[in-house]
């Protein structure tokens, strides 16, 4: 039996060769040269998140029958949540939300604390990593824990993330670490990096490269296994700043939805590949069952931004809490690739002016003919392109889409 959890945090691949030799791995290019007695491996595709697969193996260790089933589906309210949801007020007064999301955040991360091994979050500096940093501090003092919670932030000098990560950490008391990297370290990394995710998406390669340098230097520099990180949020929060264009709350709920069903190609993908490949665990409170559960339940109008605001739903569940500095809890979103560089200059600026003197404008316009499949569009995904098929070839399938936005992200005054 495979089985693979509801957002797919962890990844599991498996393929079949010809003679029904069944393989499973949980990278794929653990599988790219499976073989046995000759046969290769056909096609390493993913188990599908909240699915189990049941196979019937041969006497002979072949796989004769493969059932897979779904178990479990975003936003349902599994078992364990019935218990939790006599703890919660079922008002549907703002007061009465507010402090089940505080509730539900609070054990999403005492549940994730259940272990010996110590603790680190990463920090930027923004919302959703300062009060799950904030938050896993609070539920160590009350343990008793003495060893301060160690914040790590990475950015080059003065970036917007290391400033505000800085401001949280001494309100909070972290043990804090600051890592800056240059574009050369940046650049140098690409190539590791892409073969690390297994995947050319650009958005998700433009991240992980300094999300992979930190994780390097927690590995090499840190006894820290288990990582507080703070995935989903966005996705399942309305994070992102394209969710103030939705034309309807309806509109914004599902793409908040299409959103958490994707995690496990992007997001998800980069967390686990950059930690995995340094030895490190990731903890994501924001993925909790009972509290995603919950909050996908409330009104699609709540959940959408306020006044100009993203989250502003969890920021006001938070208010006068003083977790936080309330100027961190109000601070706009900003991108990770501009929030660990400059907003005059982000971190994909450095990229496009490095890769647009390595891809000429005749391989640019000729990308249709050299990669039919999911051609690319700019010389920044010809780029990763051409890494990625010179470690894997072309034969990946798993790889369906570039990470994209819903049509109306893109609207200016009724245009597309």
């Amino acid at each position: 039996m495979l089985s693979r959890d509801t957002f797919g945090v962890r990844p599991l691949f498996y393929d079949v060769t010809k003679n029904n030799i069944l393989g499973v791995c949980s990278e794929v290019k653990g599988l790219c040269d499976f073989q046995i007695n000759g046969y290769r491996a056909l096609q390493p595709q993913h188990l599908a998140p909240g699915h189990f697969m049941v196979c019937k193996i041969s006497e002979h260790g072949k796989v004769s029958t493969a059932t897979t089933v779904q178990f479990h589906r975003i936003g349902e309210m599994p078992a364990h949540f019935l218990h939790q949801a006599i703890k919660l007020n079922n008002d549907h007064t703002k007061e009465a939300i507010y402090n089940n999301i505080r509730c539900l955040i609070y054990e999403a991360v005492e549940k994730r604390l259940m272990d010996q091994r110590s603790f680190a979050s990463l920090l930027s500096g923004g919302l959703d990593s300062s009060l799950i940093s904030a938050i896993t501090v609070m539920k160590m003092r009350e343990r008793g824990v003495k060893k301060p919670l160690q914040t790590f932030t990475i950015g080059m000098a003065e970036s917007p993330d290391v400033t505000a990560a800085r401001e949280v950490a001494s309100y909070i008391g972290s043990d804090h670490s600051e890592i800056t990297f240059t574009p050369t370290e940046g650049m140098n990394a690409l190539e590791t990096v892409i073969y690390t995710l297994e995947t050319y998406d650009l958005l998700t390669i433009r991240i992980a490269v300094p999300l992979y340098l930190l994780c390097h230097y927690i590995s090499r520099n840190t006894d820290n296994v288990l990582i507080m990180t703070v995935e989903g949020a966005d996705e399942l929060a309305q994070g992102y700043m394209y969710f103030h264009k939705q034309p309807t709350a309806e509109d914004g709920d599902i793409e908040s939805r299409r959103q958490l069903k994707q995690l496990y190609l992007y997001d998800v993908l980069r967390i686990d590949r950059c930690t995995a490949a340094h030895g490190l665990e990731i903890r994501a409170p924001y993925l909790d069952h009972a509290f995603t559960s919950y909050y996908l339940s409330l009104p699609a109008d709540l959940r959408a931004p306020k006044n100009g605001i993203e989250k502003h739903l969890i920021r006001a569940a938070f208010e006068g809490t003083n977790l936080i500095p309330a100027n961190i809890l109000w601070r706009q979103k900003v991108g990770f690739s501009d929030g660990v560089a400059t907003l005059a200059r982000p971190w994909y600026h450095y990229l496009q002016e490095e890769i647009s003197k390595q891809v000429s404008d005749d391989c640019l316009a000729d990308a249709s003919t050299t990669y039919p499949y999911n051609t690319p569009r700019s010389k920044e995904e010809f780029y990763y392109r051409q890494i990625f098929e010179n470690k894997f070839g072309s034969q990946l399938s798993y790889l369906t889409q570039y990470q994209r936005k819903p049509n109306w992200a893109y609207k200016v005054n009724g245009w597309l």
